[in-house]
């Protein structure tokens, strides 16, 4: 089946973007675009079809397009940011997967980003961070139930989203930050440590068979290439400046037949 892979250009105004676990350092717009348009191709490498919405200037982290929604085989739940400021990008995401699914939404006191859902099959892992809370959590649950996913509440601590601390790298494997969570909450699968000198090192994109993974942490690249994983880097250098990483950047979905 077809894999899409829904991204957004960058706003002009990504210097003002939201940041809770890095510092504010000078971003160079023109960089970070070129480095988007690479990543892109990058998913077009590894099969995708891209759809690209176009930028929002008022809204500075709308390029994080993963944080507006969860799209599973049978509807997309559109969330509900923690962040007031990212709430406005998900309307024009809605548009457009309206076409390809039917929608769900989260809605209020709950909140919930994509960045803190980890999902592999139907099972569906949810961080309790700063920007997902358990009525968020408790929500989504409801809403996927009758699909036959199971929703767990993942506790974790020192950074923004649960997938800043783990990811899934194949069908068995885990890229894991022990010191932000605690990898015992992943019973079954083979748990690969990130080299402790890079620690935002646990973010990767799984992408059919391959995984996109940024260029800055070679340490942990060496992990993942001795366990067997085939991996595409790419620098994301400036994105990361704004709290980004590589899962953020799209969604990820398959046509509906």
């Amino acid at each position: 089946m077809p894999l899409f892979a829904l991204t957004r250009d960058l706003s002009p105004d990504m210097r003002t973007c939201e940041l809770s676990f890095v510092g504010r350092s000078e971003i160079d717009v023109e960089l970070a675009r070129r480095q988007h348009r690479s990543y892109q191709q990058v998913l077009v490498d590894l099969g995708c079809t891209v759809l690209s919405l176009p930028a929002e200037p008022d809204l500075p982290d709308a390029v994080f397009v993963e944080d507006t929604v969860l799209v599973l085989d049978e509807l997309a739940v559109m969330t509900r940011p923690g962040a007031a400021s990212r709430r406005a990008e998900v309307a024009s995401v809605a548009r457009m997967l309206a076409r390809y699914r039917p929608l769900a939404e989260i809605t209020a006191p709950g909140t919930i980003e994509g960045g803190d859902i980890l999902r592999h099959g139907r099972r569906i892992h949810v961080g309790l961070s700063a920007r997902s809370n358990p009525e968020g959590i408790r929500q989504l649950a409801a809403l996927v139930a009758g699909h036959g996913y199971a929703v767990t509440a993942v506790p974790m601590s020192g950074c923004l989203h649960l997938k800043s601390a783990v990811t899934l790298v194949d069908e068995a494997s885990l890229l894991v930050n022990p010191d932000w969570v605690d990898p015992g909450q992943f019973p079954g699968y083979r748990i690969i440590e990130i080299d402790a000198r890079e620690p935002h090192a646990a973010n990767a994109l799984r992408v059919g068979a391959g995984l996109v993974y940024p260029s800055c942490f070679p340490r942990t690249l060496e992990r993942l290439l001795d366990a067997g994983i085939a991996v595409s880097t790419v620098d994301v250098s400036e994105l990361q400046k704004a709290e980004g990483a590589v899962t953020c950047c799209s969604v990820l979905f398959e046509s509906p037949g």
